[in-house]
């Protein structure tokens, strides 16, 4: 999940500090998301799953379909 938020941030081509900001956080902070040096609490899971317009389960690696489905 971990080098999934990584890759979703650069694909879009955002800085770590802008989605910091985002999610209220401080920048070190979500480099240890990044890293996996921190859990990531669901409502940052959830977050991100908004923010990129991606399912929790493709962010955690459950699939490999970003897609949400209903």
């Amino acid at each position: 999940m971990y080098k999934r938020i990584r890759d979703l941030r650069e694909d879009n081509d955002f800085t770590q500090s802008h989605i910091a900001k985002v999610l209220n956080c401080s920048q070190q902070a979500y480099s240890n998301y990044e890293l996996g040096q921190r859990d990531i609490p669901t409502d940052i899971l959830i977050e991100l799953s908004k923010f990129y317009n991606v399912s929790v389960d493709y962010i955690l690696g459950i699939t490999d379909n970003p897609k949400i489905t209903k």
